[in-house]
């Protein structure tokens, strides 16, 4: 297996470093530059994929406004790009891009401070254990500083949303729903992102070690381990997900039911009593669809920033 997937890398021959093993950071790599790069990762990737993840948002909605039904993710593209203009598509973004790189610096600052604690950079083995519990306590320490800018995302994506910046967003759902609001999906959210993060860092280190045994700097593994990964735990987690988005528009939803939602069982049991099981894998699609390219950008983003610094640091 290891031949074949690295003779579909072609002739890509990774960059060697020589003083030190590329995948653990050396010693003189401080925790801003480390930041840094989770940072600059976090940016690229939520601008570059922002229209598909608001199209997976809008087929999430459970009972949506008339105008905002569609029957996957092509009509929905050209049914929001017509009626909206294709605008609309980005919008929410500057809560995205507020949010991402604080949360993002932290998440990758918090991910390898963890995984070599843990003896994660220590030789060509397989350690599932360490990037599960890193990716773990980075989403933990991360998600708490996005999930706000999260809800006021989602809240501006939705069909029919009165929303048109950050601050009349914040302000009124703050006015009309409390600081809980900002936080009612934060254990929901846990409980998707703890376990797609621990699956996607496991996969995505397991993959990187097989593709890439040398462990030098190679854009090529990090950007099809980064897409393979992220598709692997967005699957998996694709419920959880749904359960999330309805708990987070809850203040736009039409039905009272769901507006009252408040937890994982009860915003569960209204999607199963509303649309059976087949409504925990409402926007799976775009989900993977968006998840791939995000993780093979996110990865690919971090690990260039990581050697720009290492090099940078050798001159």
């Amino acid at each position: 297996m290891q031949a074949s997937l690295q003779q579909t890398m072609g002739d890509h021959v990774p960059v060697a470093v020589e003083e030190y093993d590329y995948e653990g950071l050396p010693p003189n790599f401080t925790l801003v530059e480390n930041m840094a790069a989770g940072a600059f990762a976090g940016i690229a990737e939520h601008t570059l994929m922002y229209p598909f993840d608001l199209l997976k948002t809008r087929l999430q909605v459970i009972n949506p406004s008339p105008g905002g039904l569609y029957t996957g993710v092509s009509n929905a593209l050209s049914t929001i790009s017509k009626a909206e203009g294709i605008g609309s598509l980005w919008r929410g973004i500057s809560s995205v891009v507020l949010g991402a790189g604080p949360a993002h610096a932290v998440y990758f600052a918090t991910y390898e401070a963890v995984k070599h604690a843990m003896g994660g950079n220590n030789g060509n083995e397989h350690h599932p254990l360490a990037a599960a519990t890193s990716g773990a306590c980075a989403t933990i320490a991360s998600d708490a500083l996005m999930n706000p800018f999260d809800v006021i995302k989602q809240r501006m994506q939705v069909h029919g949303s009165v929303y048109r910046s950050i601050a009349q967003c914040t302000k009124t759902v703050y006015n009309n729903e409390g600081l809980a609001a900002f936080y009612v999906s934060y254990p929901t959210t846990l409980c998707m992102t703890v376990p797609f993060t621990a699956l996607q860092f496991t996969a995505y280190e397991s993959l990187s070690k097989v593709i890439n045994p040398g462990k030098g700097y190679d854009p090529v593994t990090h950007c099809v381990s980064g897409a393979l990964a992220g598709a692997f735990a967005a699957g998996l987690t694709t419920p959880l997900d749904v359960i999330k988005t309805l708990l987070q528009t809850r203040g736009t939803a039409r039905d009272a039911e769901i507006r009252s939602a408040k937890g994982l069982v009860r915003a569960a049991s209204i999607i199963k009593r509303q649309h059976g099981y087949a409504g925990f894998f409402r926007g799976w699609r775009p989900r993977i669809i968006t998840t791939m390219p995000s993780t093979a950008i996110c990865w690919s983003s971090y690990e260039m920033a990581k050697a720009y610094f290492i090099r940078h640091q050798d001159d």
